[in-house]
């Protein structure tokens, strides 16, 4: 059975910086584009930052753009998300998911299950 180990999460503050890990387990990343993803307390979930399965296409969300990066380790069947300049609004719990490609995945089109998300707070 796979399961998405989302971790990393916690509380910063404003200006601060956290790194998300994400190793799902009965899975291999490989062939494979992943992407983070957010759920904020009474909003839908909504897609973050996406990377293709050779690393070669990228996309963020905008209102993260400049902020944040995307990047795995094959070798290690991780993927990971560094975030900057935190705000606020960034509180929410972060997922990751992988798919065929980042527009499918930006889609929604691809998920058959989701982990346990690693909560983010960011306070002023």
């Amino acid at each position: 059975q796979v399961q998405l180990l989302e971790s990393g999460g916690g509380v910063a503050r404003t200006g601060g910086s956290l790194r998300l890990s994400c190793r799902p387990s009965g899975r291999s990343i490989k062939n494979s584009a992943m992407g983070w993803f957010r759920q904020a307390p009474g909003k839908a979930r909504e897609f973050v930052a996406g990377i293709s399965h050779d690393a070669y296409y990228y996309d963020y969300a905008e209102s993260m753009k400049g902020r944040i990066s995307i990047y795995r380790y094959d070798a290690l069947n991780t993927v990971y998300l560094q975030m900057d300049d935190l705000k606020p609004e960034d509180t929410a719990v972060y997922y990751c998911n992988g798919g065929k490609t980042i527009l499918t995945m930006k889609q929604f089109a691809d998920f058959a299950s989701w982990g346990q998300g690693t909560q983010v707070t960011v306070f002023s």
